[in-house]
Order: structure tokens, then sequence, then C-alpha cells
């Protein structure tokens, strides 16, 4: 009896990015709340303006917004795969490499943030997503 795929595995690594989402959410409203503990002008979150924030604080809300680039195509992604049913074991590979990739990024941007590791992450998730958008587009095009 063959192995069959759920379509509804998909959603599976969408669940892990968003539960990243909402970690990256939580550690920068934490970093911005102890940057104001610490002294840093509450003023400045009016309008960014004034006193940059910390640097450990930057890095938190440069994480929460990176997860708001290259995600989405990857939600996309998910999300074409289960209208279309081309939920196979290739663009589910891809799905759960990119979420390797993307929390591999995420981990080296959130600790010691080298920005050449985090590169190498980055690029990885790049090429996972450009590999599961041509296996979509395949589908697209078989369905045409």
């Amino acid at each position: 009896m063959p192995y069959s795929i759920s379509p509804v595995s998909i959603f599976l690594p969408m669940l892990v990015i968003i539960a990243l989402t909402f970690v990256a959410f939580v550690r920068m409203a934490a970093g911005r709340g102890k940057a104001v503990k610490g002294g840093h002008d509450p003023a400045y979150y009016r309008a960014q303006i004034g006193t940059p924030e910390p640097e450990a604080t930057v890095v938190g809300v440069r994480h929460w917004g990176n997860l708001f680039e290259l995600p989405i195509i990857f939600y996309a992604a998910c999300l074409t795969a289960y209208v279309l049913d081309a939920v196979n074991s290739w663009v589910l590979g891809f799905a759960w490499a990119y979420v390797v990739a993307r929390l591999v990024q995420s981990a080296v941007h959130i600790t010691y943030n080298n920005p050449a590791h985090r590169g190498m992450a980055f690029v990885l998730g790049v090429l996972c997503m450009l590999a599961m958008w041509i296996t979509l587009a395949a589908a697209i095009f078989n369905r045409l």
C-alpha cells in the first residue's frame, strides 16, 4: 500500500513559522520593556524619533520584521500547494527544509548574530523557497 501524504500536512511547517513569529514578538516586546526600565526614553516609541534603541533591542525588532519578509511567500506557497492539491513529498520536503533554515537563521540572529552564518541560513531558505515555487509552478502549468 503506497504512502499517501495528507494535504493538511503542509500546515505543520506553517505552524512552526507562526510560532516562531509569536516568540519573536514576545522577545521584541520584552527587549523594549527592558530598555525602557533601563532608562531608554519611552517617548521614542511614539514615532522612533530621538535616541536610538540599544543594539540588543534593535536586533529583536529586526528579527520580528524579518519574519514578515520571505516567510510571506512561504505562507503563499503552502496555501497554493494546499489549494491545488499539490502537497507531495517534494513540496513538503522543501517546506520543512525552509523551516529548518529559518530556525537556524533566527537562532543565529538572536544569539551571537554572525552575519556570515545568518546569511548562509538565509540563502539556504531562499533556495528552498525557489525550489518549492518551481515545483508548484510545474503543478500550476500541469493544470492549465
